[in-house]
């Protein structure tokens, strides 16, 4: 049976990823710097995402994907490599697809020797398991959780005069701050005002602490390597929502591809009654503020 897909030209793709947040099916990505089609399953077909790409790199083509045939899509997938393999495998689990999933991991062990890739790695990406000596080290060091995920809030430190490394303020009061790893319902967030940076933001403006974190929450993401950035949606959403945070700025680079963080902050707001004042801060790759203005 013909239906139509989304196809994506990945010449003209910059992995902007402005595409993600406006698939509701969770069928696309950004991996390995392209946006990717990672479930014929689950695309409608409507096109929702194509006008959301400044780069045109989006169409909709007719072709034959009904019955939908795990074996073929698999054959498709694994040519593109892990990360495009380990996504597909995720998102049929998400939605509960477990036949397919199954028929997946078939296609992959009986074509084990043609694979670009160690299978296992990807199994056990897949269903969340670490090999057995690092769960071990970790139970014993951390009674079976990660430290570095856990939330802690406190009060950023008067400048150090004794510490001859130590120069300048920290203004960060909140742990941790990668939108992975945030939880929204931690009391820092709640009636805050938010800052939403690009990973290279902090690296490349000098006063980035004293001037723009202080006094503000923070989460950070790089909208073009990140990949499950339809969680960050999701964060977005309950920060907005269920947090009620105050205002959103978002700090982005003037590359292309960091477009896509202000497109989710957008996404994330467009469908909520309350309304939650929107500042961009564009800056160059040189640290300077290149625009600000409220959207």
């Amino acid at each position: 049976m013909l239906r139509e897909v989304v196809k994506i030209d990945e010449d003209l793709c910059n992995g902007c990823s402005a595409c993600i947040p406006a698939c509701h099916e969770g069928a696309l990505q950004i991996i390995d710097g392209k946006a990717r089609l990672v479930s014929d399953l689950m695309c409608d077909g409507l096109g929702a995402c194509i006008g959301h790409c400044p780069m045109d790199a989006i169409t909709i083509e007719k072709r034959e994907a009904e019955p939908y045939n795990e074996v073929k899509v698999m054959a498709f997938m694994a040519e593109k490599g892990k990360n495009t393999v380990t996504a597909h495998l995720k998102h049929l689990k998400e939605h509960g697809e477990t036949d397919y999933l199954r028929e997946g991991v078939r296609y992959l062990t009986e074509n084990r020797d043609k694979l670009n890739f160690d299978l296992e790695e990807v199994i056990n990406e897949v269903h969340g398991k670490r090999p057995a000596f690092e769960v071990n080290q970790m139970q014993h060091n951390h009674g079976g959780g990660c430290p570095g995920s856990r939330p802690m809030s406190f009060t950023p430190k008067n400048e150090s005069t004794e510490n001859p490394l130590v120069s300048g303020q920290s203004e960060l009061r909140q742990w941790p701050v990668q939108m992975h790893l945030i939880n929204p319902a931690a009391s820092y967030f709640q009636n805050s005002d938010l800052l939403l940076a690009a990973d290279c933001v902090a690296f490349a403006v000098g006063n980035f602490h004293q001037k723009f974190l202080k006094g503000k929450s923070v989460a950070i993401a790089c909208p073009k390597l990140d990949t499950g950035q339809d969680t960050y949606l999701q964060k977005l959403v309950k920060l907005i929502d269920e947090a009620k945070v105050n205002t959103i700025t978002v700090m982005i680079m003037q590359v292309p591809c960091c477009g896509g963080l202000l497109q989710m902050a957008k996404a994330a707001i467009q469908n909520f009654s309350r309304k939650v004042p929107v500042k961009v801060m564009v800056v160059s790759v040189e640290g300077e503020i290149l625009s600000e203005e409220w959207v």
